[in-house]
């Protein structure tokens, strides 16, 4: 894969089927590379595959797509360029759609009531003359900003205060009118600085469920509980415990109970959140305690995995385990849990109508494709990755466990160029340090390879996707379990001959970026080194991270001495490695202070190094970044390690002229039978 491939991503999200199964929908989004913008739109897909997917709207930025429970509506947010998302209106019979909302700072996406008459979606209402409102105070003109809480700013969102997200209710306009009246006002039915999210309906539509942190400490703890309101409107009242941190209730089809991703009982002053697994749970719809229903040692759903879908009488979830995410059927009467997707594959999003479950399936040479999944069969219905596989220039993984020093297993993958090598290596640590690599495309492992280095990548000790135990294994010993784990495994990696142990670079983002700085200075061996959006003082992480005020004290401790044995910054005096220090300028999570005393601690002591600076992105940068940006940082990786490692001439050709056998352009195939090497498990729906 070349940098500029990444124009030919095509990325679909979380899919919405009709309720008769016949049809899904889905948000696909691109980067138009020459525009320097993020598009989406969205695409009907026949789930029994007697049609190819086609374009349903024109975007340029569609997502969030949301049958109506009678199918007659299809609703999801559309943006404009330059403008926040909107609520939009699509009949499915036929027809225009209609723009519902006009949120100052944009609308969450849009979730149905029973009877497919109200829309209830999240939103922030941003108090008058700030960004966002009419008048709006002129750049750097807004009122000066009084910090009285812990939780005062989010990365890729902005100071809270004066901008809170509340819960509202949108009728829909009645039928046949005509579709140049103004939509219906749209009714705020919650108040306050709780941060409402993640808003669902009774299934007598009455009162909405949603979460938010209401109680007297939700300033300096990580509870989150699940309240209840009136649909009209009215006073909220707790549902859960306030012992855990839930999200993303659904009542089930009695309105008895409540279904909700949690991470329960956080100890008694509400932070204890370290390698602690989110998974299915359950609260009495009237409130009270939360219950677990699969055991979070081996059920964890993750950040990033999708929510909780009821359908069938069961509950459908994504959970991490050992670099994938499987989708499991888990029914509500206590059955047996079914495993619907499970391999070398990460399950994106997924949906129920019908008796088909739609879900985005994604692997390492592809970044998705949906398949639908009836009883005893599945079958890919999309192919939205064709043109970058017809490239040629994507590779697989090969998987592999190493030893650690002490004995415990190290789970990873090793990615190599054609040819016969030795191939120069980079070892790639990722983020978290509580998330996983594992079977998805990673833009930067198939770019690296297809420039001639073989990357290793490994979910050492402190990773999700192997149980609690092995998350928390690292809990105030950053760099002690973790990086024996990362060196054990490319040890064993560089015994392939196809590999050149004598030529071995190393990079990481985020926690990833930590431990890059701290192998640094503890080695010599690595030719060259790459620090993104990296903690490297936890001294001054603690005062300016959004996270700062709880995450360095949890993860790494108090003490001043076992803080400093595992801060990369007080550990720079050792590093003589040549570094590029790449940083976003406006990143909340790692700051940028973090990059800059980093670089400049290097630049003193005369190290090579460099000082990459993104404007105006934060610490999403690689995933969410500009286009241009993304395409840029890609390009100066490429120009850093060609200077420092470069690929040998037997490595294959420059970044020009990239040889490669074309990939099937089904990135998910099946045989005729239906057997292949998705394994998919689905014996019924109801």
């Amino acid at each position: 894969m070349r940098p500029d491939d990444l124009a030919l991503l095509r990325v679909p999200g979380v899919p919405t089927v009709s309720p008769d199964g016949r049809m899904a929908v889905v948000a696909v989004s691109r980067l138009d590379l020459d525009a320097d913008t993020d598009r989406s739109r969205l695409w009907a897909v026949p789930t029994d595959g007697s049609a190819p997917a086609r374009p349903l709207t024109p975007g340029p930025r569609d997502t969030a797509p949301a049958f109506s429970p009678d199918g007659r509506w299809l609703a999801y947010l559309g943006a404009e360029p330059g403008e926040p998302p909107q609520v939009h209106l699509l009949p499915t019979a036929g027809g225009a759609p209609r723009r519902l909302t006009g949120a100052p700072l944009g609308a969450g996406g849009p979730v149905w009531s029973p009877d497919s008459r109200r829309l209830a979606y999240t939103a922030r209402a941003p108090e008058p003359g700030r960004s966002g409102t009419a008048p709006e105070a002129p750049s750097g003109a807004e009122a000066p900003r009084l910090i009285t809480t812990l939780k005062y700013r989010l990365d890729g969102v902005g100071f809270l205060a004066g901008r809170p997200s509340s819960v509202f209710v949108l009728d829909l306009p009645p039928d046949g009118e005509d579709d140049g009246a103004p939509p219906p006002e749209p009714r705020r039915v919650t108040a306050g600085a709780g941060e409402d999210a993640d808003v669902a309906w009774s299934p007598d539509g009455a009162e909405l469920a949603f979460t938010s942190a209401r109680h007297p400490r939700a300033d300096r703890d990580l509870v989150r509980d699940v309240y209840a309101v009136p649909a009209a409107g009215g006073t909220p009242r707790r549902l859960t415990d306030g012992r855990s941190d839930c999200a993303l209730p659904a009542y089930d089809p009695s309105g008895a109970w409540i279904y909700l991703t949690a991470r329960p009982d956080l100890g008694p002053d509400g932070l204890d959140v370290v390698a602690r697994s989110a998974t299915l749970c359950r609260v009495p719809a009237a409130g009270g305690t939360v219950e677990t229903v699969l055991d979070p040692e081996d059920t964890d759903r993750g950040d990033d995995t999708p929510g909780t879908v009821l359908a069938g009488g069961a509950a459908h979830l994504g959970v991490q385990r050992r670099g994938a995410v499987e989708l499991l059927r888990v029914p509500l009467d206590g059955g047996p849990v079914e495993t619907l997707v499970d391999g070398p594959f990460t399950v994106r999003g997924f949906a129920v109508g019908g008796e088909v479950v739609v879900a985005t399936v994604a692997h390492d040479r592809s970044a998705g494709e949906l398949i639908a999944i009836t009883p005893g069969r599945r079958r890919l219905i999309t192919g939205f990755g064709r043109a970058l596989g017809a490239t040629g220039r994507l590779r697989r993984m090969a998987e592999r466990t190493a030893t650690a020093p002490d004995g415990a297993p190290v789970h990873g993958w090793v990615t190599v160029p054609d040819g016969p090598g030795p191939h120069p290596v980079l070892l790639s640590i990722h983020g978290g340090p509580y998330r996983q690599c594992g079977w998805s495309l990673s833009e930067d492992t198939q770019v690296l390879v297809s420039a001639g280095y073989a990357v290793v990548q490994c979910n050492p000790r402190g990773s999700s996707g192997y149980g609690q135990a092995h998350g928390r294994a690292i809990r105030g010993a950053w760099g002690e379990h973790d990086a024996a784990d990362v060196l054990a495994f490319l040890d064993a990696a560089l015994e392939d001959p196809a590999l050149d142990a004598d030529r071995v670079g190393v990079m990481g983002a985020s926690y990833g970026g930590y431990l890059t700085t701290l192998l640094t200075a503890r080695t010599t061996r690595f030719a060259a080194a790459v620090s993104e959006r990296a903690l490297t003082d936890p001294v001054s992480f603690a005062g300016s991270s959004d996270i700062g005020w709880y995450f360095v004290d949890q993860h790494l401790g108090t003490d001043p001495a076992r803080l400093a044995a595992q801060s990369p910054l007080a550990a720079a005096g050792q590093i003589t490695t040549p570094t590029l220090v790449v940083h976003a300028e406006e990143d909340w999570r790692c700051p940028v202070e973090q990059g800059l005393r980093f670089y400049v601690a290097l630049k003193r002591r005369g190290v090579p190094s460099e000082l990459l600076l993104f404007p105006g992105e934060g610490h999403g940068l690689a995933r969410s970044g500009r286009p241009r940006h993304r395409l840029a940082r890609l390009q100066h990786l490429l120009r850093w390690w060609d200077r420092w490692l470069p690929a040998s001439a037997d490595a294959g050709p420059g970044l020009d002229e990239l040889p490669g056998e074309v990939v099937d352009g089904e990135p998910l195939p099946m045989d005729d039978d239906g057997r292949g090497p998705l394994t998919v498990r689905a014996t019924r729906l109801g």
